[in-house]
């Protein structure tokens, strides 16, 4: 069997809603979804989410290989984009290819992916996490009272610019989850996208701790400020989750081998491989994982395979447009199916037809970090 190309497809997620974070909101609630599917010479395809940058690059990596050889071509293309750099959106691409590998690998063994990895359990904890920070409190409550009739009792929340604003909205999301029963005490989590200065995290944080209890902050500084996350970790009792940012074993390391990490994140459109990867440097330090992303499938799978996996990100409630996923949302947990493979069909018509209603990446605001003058540093949580 032999790699004989790839399609680029981009499709639609759908919120009907605002949806964003600290740095933009996607006003319209429409985000484009790239992903590729890999073709095999013997009819066999598999599917990756994930970025197109470079794809022809990329590919030109493992054309022509064998798909099964999946971590052995995961390092091809890796060397492939040595010289000029994997890091961001390559890196995705890598990823995408990556787990369309995965995809392929496991239909060919006759197994749903979580089975070939050597999953035992097919049912996969989850937090609920909206991207909610353009959501008034009437909407919020709303979104989460939804998350809980699918069992979550865990949410995270998008904040970081106003510290009354995140405690009014924490505290009414920590009741939502109560009153749908199972705990009195669910798990809260702060999410603002490496949006404060080291000083700025723990004024915030302690100020919210006065009154809450938080599982963790997450990215509260730059991804890459080693210290400022040692910093934090040390001036707050919430653990400090980070990492879905990071392209790569070598940017993970220094923030595990220093401490300054609690929860290990990985992002799903970093592919399979890496989140493989991540886990065991993490398990290594007795650290947990947990991965992120709007529609993370391939990693959903993976995390049934590894000993140190918390809990996995829920975020969209209906998958992108054209997409339709093998696994079910209940019990506070993915469920993951028996289909071989990941799971994921295709309706590339439909996916075509979404084309018309992409967004203009040029005018798309959200995650976009704004000039020094709008970093919003309030006059009571210091600079």
């Amino acid at each position: 069997m032999r790699i004989t190309g790839f399609r680029a497809l981009t499709t639609v997620q759908d919120w009907g809603r605002p949806v964003g974070d600290a740095n933009g909101v996607h006003a319209g609630g429409l985000v484009r979804m790239p992903l590729v599917v890999v073709e095999t010479d013997e009819g066999v395809t598999g599917v990756g989410l994930g970025s197109h940058v470079q794809a022809e690059t990329v590919f030109a990596a493992i054309e022509g290989e064998d798909p099964r050889g999946v971590t052995a071509l995961y390092d091809r293309m890796l060397r492939r984009t040595f010289k000029a750099g994997h890091a961001g959106a390559v890196f995705g691409t890598i990823g995408a290819f990556d787990t369309a590998l995965w995809d392929i690998k496991a239909k060919l063994a006759g197994e749903p992916l979580w089975r070939l990895l050597g999953g035992r359990d097919r049912r996969v904890p989850a937090y609920a996490s909206g991207l909610d920070i353009a959501l008034d409190d009437d909407e919020l409550a709303e979104l989460y009272r939804t998350y809980a009739g699918h069992g979550l009792r865990a949410a995270k929340l998008k904040g970081g610019l106003d510290v009354d604003r995140d405690r009014r909205r924490l505290t009414l999301v920590r009741d939502v989850l109560v009153e749908a029963g199972g705990s009195t005490r669910p798990g809260l989590m702060l999410d603002v996208n490496e949006n404060w200065t080291r000083k700025q995290a723990v004024r915030h944080v302690g100020e919210l701790e006065r009154t809450l209890d938080l599982t963790w902050i997450e990215e509260p500084v730059r991804r890459w400020d080693v210290e400022g996350h040692a910093t934090v970790g040390r001036g707050v009792r919430a653990s400090v989750a980070t990492g879905e940012n990071l392209t790569g074993l070598e940017q993970h390391r220094p923030l595990i081998t220093a401490g300054a990490v609690d929860v290990v994140q990985t992002a799903a459109g970093w592919g399979v491989t890496h989140f493989l990867r991540v886990a065991a440097l993490a398990h290594a330090h007795d650290l947990p994982v947990s991965p992120i992303g709007t529609t993370p499938v391939g990693l959903v799978h993976a995390a049934t395979a590894v000993p140190n996996h918390l809990v996995t990100e829920l975020q969209d409630l209906r998958p992108p447009v054209g997409i339709a996923l093998g696994h079910e949302i209940g019990d506070g947990a993915f469920v993951l199916g028996d289909a071989p493979g990941l799971g994921i069909h295709l309706d590339e018509a439909a996916i075509a037809a979404a084309g018309h209603r992409l967004p203009d990446p040029a005018s798309d605001g959200s995650h976009i970090r704004p000039d020094r003058a709008g970093y919003h540093l309030l006059p009571a949580l210091g600079v």
